[in-house]
């Protein structure tokens, strides 16, 4: 199985980032734009997962201190992949969330996942292998409290990317 850990999001932030989903789309030539129900801050990305790595990372989960924290959306930017690039709101980067992000990580690496290397950048897709004309764009920040991390499993059902929760460290 496929597996992410992440934090998801409201229906009141979700029904924001549709918005500036809906926004990119209507000055995009072509892409493929995230659902609604799979717009999340990816926290850490494991790949393809036997049964007992599920179990190790939802050990390292489990083991990894977590307290509600504020998300903050504040800008519309894009990874650029030779004019295909991936569009995505950006989250800004504060010390809480990076922290948990490289208390998680040090967990997973310690239980024998190997994640990438390079620096997180917190970010939610809007789109991918999208072209357009549009450049990057600030917005009003907005967001809201996340009280949870949730293993998450990806899987192609019926031609349609499906994320379902299968493990949840909540805090309240």
């Amino acid at each position: 199985m496929r597996l992410f850990i992440a934090l998801n999001l409201n229906q009141d932030t979700r029904s924001r980032l549709l918005a500036l989903r809906d926004a990119l789309q209507a000055q995009s030539t072509q892409g493929r734009y995230s659902s609604p129900e799979n717009l999340h801050l990816t926290l850490a990305f494991l790949g393809e997962c036997s049964d007992k790595q599920a179990a190790a990372a939802k050990a390292a989960m489990n083991a990894t201190a977590f307290e509600p924290l504020s998300v903050a959306i504040d800008c519309v930017g894009r990874f650029k992949r030779g004019g295909k690039d991936l569009w995505w709101a950006g989250v800004q980067r504060d010390k809480p969330l990076i922290d948990l992000q490289g208390r998680l990580s040090r967990k997973l690496t310690g239980a024998g996942f190997s994640l990438e290397k390079r620096k997180y950048s917190p970010h939610i897709t809007l789109g991918r292998d999208v072209v357009t004309d549009c450049e990057p764009w600030p917005i009003e920040a907005f967001g809201e409290t996340v009280r949870r991390m949730e293993l998450m499993k990806s899987e192609q059902i019926k031609g349609k990317m499906v994320y379902t929760p299968i493990h949840e460290v909540p805090r309240l």
